[in-house]
């Protein structure tokens, strides 16, 4: 590296330094950059299932709210019919009915078998004690049945989460009258996608994979920055815009419909990334510290661009580095 490069740089530049032993080296090479573009999107859902009521009556019970995370099967409301407790004790007194004539047909058929050995009763007689008996217990069997079917109709009024997410909307209130069918619930489930809206110029280079980076401002302060990509590219353009989803972690403390910006990739371009890590900051102004032969380096100003869309650590460097350059840390 010749000194004609460095011959404008004021004199404080210029200071020469030492390469300590643990210093790690970058060497500076053009390649490919993701050129990145800010556009909105909209926090929507995957998909979206309704919890719906399988009988008719009030709602009795509703134990979740709009906001509140449920597990698959979770029970979310209870659906109360008042006919089918007046059913269930009908049912339950012709039950107690019907056992007692069952054992009173099984009793005389018992009777009739130890005299018919002795010639006392008929065969007749013995056929017609029979077949009270059967009758008695498939009456009773068929009443048992009915009372089934109503303890399952109370069971149904049980009404469950369909799958894990997040509540969205709940239409009724404790006291409502729901008819079979009726939603009750509608749950955001299959987690949260961004619904990116994209200018039509864009489309050419917008494709499945591609990575998705909220923008610095979207990120709490401190947290890492939250990147995804591009799971559908819609094939159809709407009002001269391209829509696509994308995925990205850690989205359920977003609301369903909130807007916000994201970076995509527009294209592509030849320039330098740096590692973040070779950037040194001083009184406002960026400086790399640049290697030359012999175990020097001297700090050269740069003009730092955005963050690579691809690679969260690496910076883009608009002037001050060329080919070839060998970067030392800080």
């Amino acid at each position: 590296m010749t000194m004609s490069r460095w011959a404008a740089l004021p004199i404080m530049m210029m200071s020469w330094a030492s390469i300590t032993a643990q210093a790690d080296t970058y060497a500076v090479k053009k390649q490919k950059i993701v050129d990145p573009k800010v556009v909105f999107a909209t926090v929507e859902s995957a998909d979206q299932a309704a919890a719906r009521a399988r009988i008719g009556g009030t709602i009795i019970g509703l134990s979740v709210k709009e906001g509140d995370f449920v597990e698959a099967g979770q029970e979310i409301a209870v659906v109360g019919d008042q006919k089918l407790a007046f059913q269930a004790e009908t049912l339950d007194a012709q039950i107690a009915s019907l056992t007692s004539q069952s054992e009173k047909a099984n009793a005389d058929l018992k009777r009739v078998k130890s005299l018919i050995d002795g010639g006392g009763v008929s065969q007749s007689a013995l056929d017609a004690a029979k077949a009270a008996a059967t009758s008695a217990a498939n009456d009773l069997k068929a009443r048992k049945s009915q009372r089934d079917l109503i303890a399952q109709e109370v069971t149904e009024g049980k009404i469950l989460s369909p799958s894990f997410g997040r509540v969205l909307h709940v239409p009724m209130t404790t006291g409502s009258v729901v008819m079979p069918g009726e939603t009750v619930a509608t749950v955001a489930a299959g987690g949260y996608v961004l619904r990116l809206s994209i200018p039509e110029r864009h489309a050419a280079y917008l494709k499945k994979g591609d990575k998705v980076r909220l923008d610095v401002d979207e990120v709490p302060e401190g947290a890492a920055a939250r990147e995804g990509e591009i799971t559908l590219v819609y094939p159809a353009i709407e009002n001269g815009r391209v829509i696509a989803d994308a995925v990205v972690k850690d989205m359920n403390n977003y609301f369903v419909g909130e807007r916000i910006r994201v970076w995509v990739s527009t294209g592509e371009r030849q320039g330098y990334l740096v590692p973040r890590k070779y950037i040194l900051t001083k009184s406002g102004v960026d400086y790399v510290r640049v290697s030359t032969s012999g175990g020097k380096y001297f700090e050269v100003p740069v003009q730092c661009g955005r963050i690579d869309l691809l690679d969260n650590n690496l910076i883009e460097i608009l002037s001050g580095v060329k080919d070839q350059d060998l970067l030392v840390t800080p």
